[in-house]
């Protein structure tokens, strides 16, 4: 039978169609007007003449942040810092987790309590700089993936998930005569695969979008420079030389510091978009059905 609405139901509908239309609208304005911006000529955006489609259409941001024969080297720091940090991460995190979650395991709650300890204990800049002075990690790639390759609460959210895996999986592998790497590797980590794909996300962005520890450490290491503190740089480089704003009247066809902050943020998110398909159909799925059921 065909449900009958009330007016108040056809007027909570009607009101939830219309904020969540906004609500898109809000959240899709700024990407769609920097994507704009990225691709209309440079002079366009100062008058703010850009909004959600290119006035003018040019190439030249896009050209101005690719011609850096530096950048191509840089992007490829990122990609390695990117692929190894998310990896390691992984790696580290998932064992120390699995660790962690064995009700057998003496230290559970003591070292549980000491990773919750570290996420709201920092032992500050200075301090930190000291320490990878000291294991001389200045100057190095290995800067940007060993410290932060564990993560408490990534292994705290690994380790909640596998709590959650029924017991008896285990203890069928060990009747079978599995150990603990055994059982880690073919039954634990193949349950895992939607926590594994989050963390992997969330780290992956990290590790992209991070550049601050290459101004702190690697600084004076140019071959180690990553693509985010590269665009940085031609950023503050744009701006000293952009000049007045009647210089960059006279220079209309020429870019500008708000057309490359665009284009450089197009450059930035397009890996990341490009790799949240192939992640995110992880999030929701369950794996554990057709399980043992406790």
């Amino acid at each position: 039978m065909k449900k009958k609405y009330s007016a108040g139901d056809i007027a909570f509908e009607v009101c939830l169609i219309i904020f969540m239309v906004l609500f898109v609208i809000i959240t899709l304005y700024p990407v769609l007007n920097t994507i704009a911006t990225s691709f209309n000529d440079g002079f366009d955006s100062i008058v703010n003449r850009v909004h959600l489609w290119p006035h003018k259409w040019s190439l030249d941001n896009y050209k101005t942040v690719l011609a850096d024969k530096e950048l191509k080297s840089a992007a490829l720091v990122s990609v390695a810092r990117t692929v190894i940090g998310t990896l390691l991460s992984l790696a580290v995190n998932a064992l120390l987790a699995f660790v962690v979650s064995r009700k057998r395991f003496l230290f559970k709650r003591s070292v549980s309590l000491f990773w919750v300890i570290t996420m709201y204990v920092n032992g500050g800049l200075i301090p930190t700089y000291l320490l990878m002075m000291k294991l001389h990690m200045l100057n190095s790639f290995w800067v940007y993936v060993i410290p932060g390759a564990v993560s408490a609460f990534n292994m705290l959210v690994m380790r909640n998930f596998m709590d959650g895996i029924p017991e008896s999986l285990e203890e069928s592998a060990e009747i079978d005569g599995a150990g603990y790497f055994t059982i880690f590797v073919k039954i634990i980590s193949p349950l895992c695969k939607p926590v594994y794909a989050t963390i992997a996300l969330f780290v992956a962005v990290y590790q992209w979008n991070a550049w601050f520890d290459n101004m702190i450490y690697n600084r004076m290491a140019t071959q180690y420079t990553v693509m985010q503190y590269k665009l940085m740089q031609m950023l503050q480089n744009s701006m000293a030389s952009s000049g007045s704003v009647e210089g960059l009247r006279h220079n209309a066809s020429h870019v500008t510091p708000n057309a490359i902050r665009a284009a450089a943020t197009v450059v930035t998110m397009l890996p990341i978009i490009c790799l949240y398909p192939f992640l995110q159909r992880y999030f929701v799925t369950g794996l554990t059905i057709g399980g043992v059921k406790e």
